[in-house]
């Protein structure tokens, strides 16, 4: 069981870096390419689509974690384990403090009501997500190293 358990955990947290690694190095770089509003457009949706699914990925990504910790409290790699929740909570800490009031800014945004400064404020944003996309990782490979 706790075996399943840490491999299920991995997985989940490892899509959760895809995605958001994908945002971070692709998706934003190709929306920022695009011509006219696209880009805010693009964001904009982006925000409302993800901010939706996020909040259960990164609270069910905590839990996981903090379960297969509890779970197996007296086994090898458990240490692995709670650093990746702590790098977990951490993210979460980030989002809500840093990352979210953005996005919910951002993700009313059109082409006649957003600000003069946007393209600072999605810019910040990405600066945020860079450093969460590191943290993310970081726990990533705690959770791989544990489950070796």
């Amino acid at each position: 069981m706790l075996n399943g358990l840490g491999i299920v955990t991995t997985v989940i947290v490892g899509l959760l870096v895809g995605v958001e690694f994908s945002v971070a190095f692709v998706i934003n770089r190709i929306l920022d390419a695009l011509p006219g509003d696209s880009a805010q457009l693009g964001r904009s949706h982006g925000g409302r689509m993800l901010g939706a699914v996020m909040p259960f990925w990164y609270i069910g990504s905590l839990v996981l974690s903090a379960v297969w910790a509890f779970v197996g409290w007296h086994e090898k790699g458990v240490g692995l384990v709670v650093a990746a929740g702590v790098l977990l909570l951490l993210s979460v800490v980030m989002s809500l403090l840093l990352l979210v009031p953005i996005n919910n800014r951002g993700r009313t945004w059109t082409p006649e009501n957003r600000p003069e400064d946007w393209k600072e404020q999605m810019n910040r944003w990405d600066r945020y997500h860079y450093v969460r996309v590191v943290v993310l990782i970081a726990a990533f490979a705690s959770l791989v190293t544990a489950l070796a």
